[in-house]
């Protein structure tokens, strides 16, 4: 039995996900074949998506090409379509977000002449279920989580039986669709360790800060406790509790992830440790010291994590410290509290943000901020209230996203209630987030606002009116805009 994933990429867009890995190494575990076809290293985009944070003063110019990396020059489907004739999978397994739906959809159909039975997963799937199995090269969809699924699935058609009831999926049989219920959530602790030689090392690498390192992520657990209404998160909780399935948010022991991250490091040697974790301070602080003194004993990696301002104590700060944290990701998204509690469900005070983070630059860990401009019924005056709290923030660097109205979320809900949106609409990661219909602001402007968000942030306001008309994309703008870009480069990426 042999299994081919797929995976649909934005252009070097150098995240490792690690469904993947996990899902590799639950399928050799019980001795099926796997092979990859990944399409990050093809030329999808006028330009990959690191390189327009690199435009966006996000990230410190870079260059993968020191690392022997560089875009393949061949056609993406015909190496699909090659690759599927000398591997000769039994099972073709494709992994979805609803950024790369539309990738995914050529070259589906690029290798649909072969016949080879195809079931499709992932958080697209599950929350556009009958988008995904109406496709026509389309066999199969998972609903949920895969590693149960895809294991049984697999056995039967090795056995020659019959795998229509497998639980999460749902599959096309005699002209009907077989929707099987949600089977009971997985135990994190007992999973197989990660696979990431279906990807290979070169795959690993991630710029970070100038530099491009060797980067492995480990997952610390799934869910968050949180209810974001622009998070599709929430959603799952909700869907798996009403399901009778479990809870989603669930956290690994800290032996398992201690013996986990021994045998990665071991095997791929990294330069650099992600934790895969949504919030990763939210647990409690006697977990958080037992994980970093075994860390500080047994691994001793740099490791970069991400969290929630209203997570952060003194104690956790300098427990992470201790453990070797090299640099934090904070989400704070929107600077207006009364906007953020109505709108995205996050509570607390931007005083409570700004003394966290105040504790974070005591103990002198390097983070970067992310923010979330274009929410529905969003103002100029409120995106210049996020603008504001940054300027009230030491960090290292900042993301400026637009809102992406992903299904499953409440706020994709809202705004189709509303018009600003549309089923078909569809969006394209969170640099370009979707094109909302609202007559507070344009999509144009919204653009122009997050070019020019980091100068607002970092510039004195007696240079604003300029930076405006940076916001322009046209002749002055543009000229005034790489102007500041050069000033902002040469002061905050030495």
């Amino acid at each position: 039995m042999k299994i081919l994933f797929i995976y649909p990429n934005i252009m070097l867009d150098s995240l490792v996900p690690v469904h993947l890995p996990l899902l590799s190494a639950c399928l050799k575990e019980k001795g099926f074949e796997v092979d990859l076809f990944d399409t990050t290293f093809y030329k999808t985009e006028e330009m990959s998506f690191d390189q327009r944070r690199v435009e966006l003063l996000q990230l410190k110019p870079f260059n993968l090409a020191e690392k022997g990396i560089f875009l393949k020059e061949s056609d993406i489907c015909d190496d699909l379509a090659e690759k599927v004739a000398d591997f000769k999978p039994d099972l073709i397994a494709i992994t979805l977000v609803e950024d790369t739906w539309k990738l995914a959809q050529s070259l589906l159909e690029k290798i649909k002449s072969f016949n080879i039975p195809v079931i499709a997963g992932g958080v697209f799937v599950t929350f556009s279920p009958e988008e995904v199995i109406n496709h026509s090269a389309v066999n199969m969809i998972c609903m949920g989580e895969g590693e149960e699924a895809l294991v049984e699935l697999c056995q039967k058609m090795s056995e020659g039986e019959d795998y229509s009831t497998v639980k999460n999926l749902w599959i096309k049989k005699d002209g009907k669709i077989i929707k099987n219920s949600l089977r009971p959530l997985v135990d994190v602790n007992k999973l197989p360790f990660l696979d990431y030689d279906i990807f290979g090392r070169q795959r690993l690498v991630r710029p970070m800060f100038g530099k491009v390192l060797a980067l492995i992520h480990v997952e610390m657990g799934r869910g968050c406790p949180y209810q974001c209404t622009y998070c599709e998160s929430s959603q799952l909780m909700r869907l798996f509790q009403e399901e009778g399935c479990g809870i989603y948010y669930r956290r690994k022991g800290t032996d398992r992830l201690i013996a986990e991250l021994k045998y990665l490091v071991k095997k791929y040697n990294p330069d650099y440790i992600n934790f895969n974790s949504e919030t990763f301070l939210a647990k409690p602080v006697e977990e958080l010291r037992e994980l970093a003194l075994r860390y500080q004993e047994e691994i001793k990696v740099p490791f970069w994590c991400q969290t929630r301002p209203e997570t952060v104590t003194e104690e956790k700060i300098k427990i992470l410290k201790q453990m070797g944290c090299n640099s934090m990701n904070f989400g704070i998204e929107h600077g207006n509290e009364e906007f953020r509690k109505r709108v995205l469900k996050r509570y607390g005070s931007n005083r409570q943000i700004v003394e966290a983070l105040k504790i974070v630059d005591q103990y002198e860990i390097p983070y970067t901020i992310n923010n979330i401009v274009g929410f529905p019924d969003e103002t100029r005056d409120l995106i210049f209230d996020t603008i504001e709290l940054n300027r009230q923030i030491n960090s290292r660097t900042i993301n400026c996203y637009i809102f992406a109205p992903y299904k499953g979320t409440d706020l994709y809900k809202y705004c189709i209630e509303r018009g600003y949106f549309k089923e078909g609409d569809g969006v394209h990661h969170v640099l370009d987030g979707g094109r909302l219909r609202m007559n507070t602001v344009s999509y144009e402007e919204l653009k122009g606002l997050q070019r020019t968000f980091l100068l607002y942030v970092r510039f004195p306001k007696s240079e604003w009116p300029e930076i405006k008309i940076a916001e322009k994309f046209d002749e002055e703008g543009n000229r005034i805009f790489e102007k500041y870009k050069k000033i902002y480069q040469e002061k905050y990426f030495k």
